[in-house]
């Protein structure tokens, strides 16, 4: 992956490192919020709120529409589509290489047994 892919995941898993943000991700993944709705479970000011706001915005997690307030806050998929690309690539390498060494792993189980064999003639 490119510098720039590179990036913006690492802004991408920052941004998700902090379980308040987390939380908001997943409360947008179920429609769009307002700020105020998305401050309400939280014992933080607006301030605060908007601080992690800005930290999702900037990885490209959230964006909120120009417009007059209350400016509804929505979750940006393609930010979710990266992750989501990355981890699979990794998952394919991962059980590749499995399955590289469960073939391996047969194969001197086998040749195991047929030493075996061959010492009991």
């Amino acid at each position: 992956m490119g510098g720039a892919i590179t990036d913006t995941l690492s802004r991408v898993f920052g941004a998700l490192a902090d379980p308040t943000r987390r939380d908001m991700v997943a409360r947008l993944s179920e429609g769009d919020a307002t700020v105020s709705q998305l401050a309400e479970p939280y014992r933080m000011t607006l301030q605060a709120v908007y601080k992690h706001l800005r930290v999702l915005e900037e990885a490209g997690l959230v964006s909120r529409p120009r417009g007059p307030q209350p400016r509804p806050v929505r979750l940006e998929l393609q930010a979710l589509d990266l992750m989501d690309t990355w981890i699979e690539r990794r998952r394919v390498q991962a059980e590749q290489r499995y399955r590289r060494l469960d073939a391996v792993l047969a194969e001197m189980k086998e040749d195991e047994h047929g030493q075996d064999h061959g010492d009991s003639d």
